[in-house]
């Protein structure tokens, strides 16, 4: 398979494979900050869970991106050309299965990274003043004992492979393509940050993560009429499993020539979508116009390519999409 180039000025940056898995973690490691933000802390440690059944991750990510609700993953780094099954499937399956029992140990290493580590610690204090855990201690329970755990998995290059093996499993996860050129011994890495579609939404003034309740969805006349409003869903969406549970509300936006959301519907349940890594909306009732809310105003890029996540206030209210987004 051909691999693409990366130009910048006039320098060619070609794709480059890693030779081991060590490597390429190595450099995850590293650019953890660029990958997962600064809301998130990424700890680097391996150890055995589960007395009988051993599953040792590859790191561990706090997120922080909820402040009201904080976040625990597993990390897993991975290679395409390894097997997905027995590289990752396995590997979550194991750990799904041990968890519970070791949450004791996976908080006292946790625990321990914090308070070893004042930056980390700084982190944890700030978000612990904004919400209602007492102290470091009562937030890690609530985290591993409380919530779901989900799952990060960081590969070189996605494939349907990958996706079919993580359709199967419970556990939520998202994926995370990262690549590297090289030109000359430089390096450059080619990747979309976690949770990138949720920060670029929040960073608009007057917008917290918390309130994020609604997602958007373009769609074409023929899949708008018989899909969204012929069946009463929508489906093969690309989307956050820290907004599975918090999306109440769907919105269509239809394409040109009309360039307008003119539908909305409130969700009944989202599920995955047939062996992939996509999900299908399922709706309460039958989807109920709105607006129509057209594309105007002075704010480029607001008409939606890919899902776009809002609030329910803020669409009911709004003029144009730059009142949406």
């Amino acid at each position: 398979m051909e691999k693409s180039v990366l130009v910048v000025g006039e320098r060619i940056y070609e794709y480059y494979e890693y030779p081991n898995e060590v490597e390429f973690e190595k450099v995850i490691v590293e650019s953890a900050r660029q990958i997962f933000g600064s809301k998130s802390i990424y700890i680097d440690i391996k150890k055995r869970i589960g007395d009988e059944i051993l599953s040792i991750p590859d790191g561990y990510l706090l997120d922080f991106s909820f402040e009201s609700q904080p976040k625990l993953y597993i990390l897993e780094n991975e290679l395409v050309k390894h097997d997905p099954y027995k590289h990752i499937g396995q590997q979550l399956l194991k750990f799904a299965i041990s968890y519970k029992v070791s949450g004791r140990k996976i908080k006292d290493f946790l625990l321990q990274s914090i308070l070893s580590d004042s930056q980390k610690k700084g982190l944890v204090d700030s978000v612990i003043e904004k919400t209602n855990y007492r102290n470091i201690d009562n937030l890690l329970e609530d985290i591993i004992f409380e919530k779901e755990v989900s799952a990060i998995i960081v590969i070189d290059e996605q494939s349907t492979a990958l996706e079919s093996v993580l359709s199967q499993l419970t556990m939520k996860t998202d994926v995370i393509e990262f690549q590297t050129f090289k030109s000359q011994g430089d390096m450059i890495h080619k990747f979309v940050p976690f949770q990138q579609d949720i920060k670029e939404i929040t960073l608009q003034e007057g917008i917290r993560s918390d309130e994020l309740d609604t997602i958007v969805v373009p769609a074409n006349e023929e899949g708008f009429a018989d899909v969204f409003l012929g069946e009463d869903r929508w489906y093969a969406i690309r989307i956050s499993s820290a907004m599975i549970d918090r999306i109440k509300y769907i919105a269509a936006y239809q394409t040109a020539p009309l360039s307008a959301i003119t539908y909305y519907a409130e969700v009944a349940n989202i599920a995955r979508y047939k062996d992939t890594g996509k999900y299908q909306v399922w709706f309460k009732s039958k989807a109920k116009p709105i607006g129509p809310i057209r594309l105007g105003g002075k704010k480029q890029g607001a008409a939606p390519q890919s899902p776009r996540y809002t609030t329910f206030s803020r669409l009911l209210g709004a003029q144009t999409l730059a009142d949406v987004f």
